[in-house]
């Protein structure tokens, strides 16, 4: 995954955001299963996907509040 700036995160659309969400915590699922059956090698990557998914939910959380104190 590559590293995008929060500029770009509020570029998407919402379906785009909930979807690049939604992938994110299916992968963290998944990095989870994987070091739980001892086949993760890349575990940086639990970092990576935190840090990303919290972005994501900064962008979401931000479009919530503007739309509701409209």
């Amino acid at each position: 995954m590559t590293k995008s700036n929060t500029a770009e995160l509020r570029k998407l659309n919402d379906s785009d955001l909930n979807e690049q969400i939604n992938g994110i915590r299916r992968e963290l699922f998944d990095l989870r299963f994987q070091k739980a059956t001892s086949q993760l090698s890349n575990t940086h990557r639990f970092k990576e996907a935190r840090i990303k998914l919290a972005q994501l939910l900064t962008v979401q959380n931000e479009r919530s509040r503007s739309n509701s104190s409209t």
